[in-house]
């Protein structure tokens, strides 16, 4: 069944057009993702499909009865609104008619609630309070009477997620679902989308994200819309072939064109109808051959100042802002051409840990010291201003007219414009007509430019398309310096980083040796271990009570024997230690059982519980055997 049909779309901005003559459809239950360069008009699309945005020409048709719903990257939010309030405001019966119930029963309504608990039953909505509940607590939202008005960005788009999920449209459109989103709740997210029953269509740079929901891929490239029937990988796979097969067919017009053009040259200017249309061919060719099919490879040497043997040193630090303790006497040495990425939840201290190292923020214990040599990258979306009257060459140009290369050679400003895919068109155009992504790239190149041998990102992947990414992760691959990354972008950690600072909260840091699909793949195996171990225990404890009720009173007639002195004391002190194993048994199944346990302290409590087990076992059937003769 079809959901939506565009049909020859057009949509242009003064002379720049966005895209042209755009069409496709998409059906019942599909999850289509969109992906295309920053500016070629994604937003803009998502925009014009909601009617948020004129268009030029074409058509755009959604099946009558479906409810639609749509994730912006600007939420919309009333700030007089609670975050329950916000999330129930939408004029969808079963919303309406749950916040009404909510309402006589604050009131003590008692006609009222009895009419509107038919209306609840017959709507199915009796589950609905506990499923807003749930998505908001995944969201990590728990203050379900905060105000909206004191809300952070972050926690504002959250909130604007849980509304347009709880809502359960026919037909969601989502735009970047993942920013301001932290590892756990994208990896809920997917779980969520994947297994919902409405049809998708999304924009997102996440790829691991395209890879476990997407199963239609639409690529917007030079105004043309191609569409691969699978996920992110067989879209990489499909696309490859399809940029060598055109390779192939302009290589071959290029040839054929060479031979024509002599031919062309040698012909006079009377020409017969045989040679006109041979001339037609011939133009025709030249249309073929003239497509750009060169890629820029990124394979920059850049020759950047040599770090020396002291790069940078935590002695003892030590950090917290009144309860809230961010580090607790950490010590680290950084090594030469280390790559270090950082995880953890928000509010646990990775911006305060980047901050430290730049001398932003004092310690309250210790110190950092500094090498002479380090030469400072810092990234964060934050901390770096652009002019919007400014040219787009001009800001680069202001940090250095040129990158040092190894072997005397040297970049210009320019070339490393073309190379992070700003077309010489774009050069002198001014900052206010970039897009959101654009200026995103370009304060990410102010930062490049310099030519650091120290770099630190913080969350460099917002809002940058996947052919942004692929480009900035050659750049990095090249990269001699220190590196540190901070980033929801799980592609993007698995690629760059070979160990990770976990940051537990209060103090604890947990240096992983491996990247993100390790770390995540260590707590896995923990919570799987701490399960086991659980059902292990439980097991024991069926055991210890079972061997209990099987203990009867011998009969008089019945022979029996008198445990010796030594082993009824050995019978009391098996009691007793057996009671304390079981107590610590408890202690150790409640930190496996709570959510937010450092995985530090998983991973020790899985390994302790898994030897106390054993031990339970061995004493518990040791004071069996003796019990027989009590």
């Amino acid at each position: 069944m079809n959901f939506l049909s565009v049909e020859n779309l057009t949509k242009s901005f003064g002379d720049r057009i966005i895209f042209q003559d755009l069409t496709f459809g998409i059906e019942q239950g599909q999850k289509v993702a969109l992906v295309a360069k920053n500016g070629n008009g994604k937003s803009t699309l998502l925009k014009c499909l909601i009617g948020q945005e004129s268009y030029d020409s074409g058509r755009i048709v959604f099946r009558n009865d479906i409810s639609l719903g749509y994730l912006e990257q600007a939420e919309n939010l009333n700030d007089s609104n609670t975050i329950m309030q916000e999330v129930f405001d939408h004029d969808l019966p079963k919303l309406q008619v749950i916040k009404q119930y909510n309402k006589a029963l604050q009131e003590n309504d008692e006609e009222g609630m009895a009419a509107l608990f038919e209306k609840v039953s017959e709507l199915d909505a009796w589950d609905l309070e506990y499923k807003v509940e749930q998505i908001l607590t995944q969201l990590k939202l728990t203050d379900f009477e905060r105000k909206v008005a004191t809300l952070s960005g972050g926690q504002r788009k959250r909130v604007a997620l849980a509304k347009v999920l709880i809502a359960e449209p026919d037909f969601l459109i989502l735009d970047e679902p993942t920013n301001h989103l932290d590892l756990d709740m994208i990896e809920w997210l997917e779980t969520y989308l994947s297994q919902s029953r409405s049809t998708i269509f999304m924009v997102t740079h996440d790829r691991y994200f395209l890879e476990v929901v997407a199963d239609i891929i639409l690529e917007l490239e030079d105004q043309m819309l191609y569409r691969y029937k699978g996920n992110f990988s067989y879209y990489l796979e499909k696309k490859a072939e399809r940029e060598a097969q055109l390779e192939a067919t302009v290589g071959k017009a290029r040839s054929h064109m060479r031979s024509e053009l002599e031919w062309i040259r040698r012909q006079p200017k009377a020409r017969g109808t045989k040679q006109k249309a041979r001339i037609d061919a011939f133009y025709e060719t030249k249309k073929v051959a003239s497509q750009n099919i060169e890629k820029d490879e990124l394979e920059i040497g850049t020759k950047m100042e040599r770090l020396g043997s002291k790069i940078v040193e935590f002695h003892n630090l030590s950090k917290a802002y009144g309860d809230l303790t961010i580090l607790e006497k950490f010590s680290y040495n950084f090594k030469r051409k280390e790559r270090l990425g950082i995880v953890g939840p928000n509010g646990a201290g990775k911006s305060t840990f980047l901050k430290m190292i730049m001398q932003e923020e004092q310690p309250d214990k210790g110190k950092v010291v500094v090498g002479d040599t380090v030469v400072f990258g810092y990234y964060s979306q934050e901390n770096i201003q652009i002019s919007d009257d400014q040219k787009v060459i001009d800001v680069i140009r202001d940090v250095a007219e040129y990158i040092p290369l190894d072997k005397g050679k040297e970049m210009t400003a320019a070339q490393f414009l073309e190379k992070f895919l700003f077309h010489k068109s774009m050069h002198y155009n001014y900052v206010r007509k970039l897009s959101g992504g654009e200026k995103r790239r370009l304060k990410l190149m102010k930062v490049l430019m310099a030519n650091p041998n120290f770099l630190i990102l913080d969350e460099p992947t917002n809002d940058l398309d996947i052919f942004v990414l692929s480009v900035l992760e050659d750049y990095l691959k090249n990269f001699q310096g220190c590196l540190i990354v901070v980033s929801h972008d799980r592609y993007f950690m698995d690629k760059m980083v070979d160990h990770l600072f976990v940051f537990e909260g209060q103090g604890v840091v947990n240096d992983i040796t491996g990247n993100y699909t390790v770390f995540r793949q260590l707590q896995k195996d923990a919570k799987f271990q701490a399960e086991e171990d659980q059902r292990e225990a439980a097991k024991q404890a069926t055991k210890v009570e079972k061997a209990k009720e099987q203990q009867v009173p011998k009969s008089n007639g019945s022979e029996t024997r008198k445990l010796s002195f030594k082993e009824k004391m050995e019978f009391d002190t098996l009691e007793k230690e057996i009671e304390q194993l079981e107590a610590r048994k408890v202690q150790l199944t409640e930190v496996l059982s709570t959510p937010s346990s450092a995985t530090h302290d998983l991973i020790e409590a899985g390994k302790e519980l898994s030897q106390l087990v054993e031990e339970l076992d061995q004493k518990t059937e040791r004071w069996m055997e003796l019990s027989e003769w009590v």
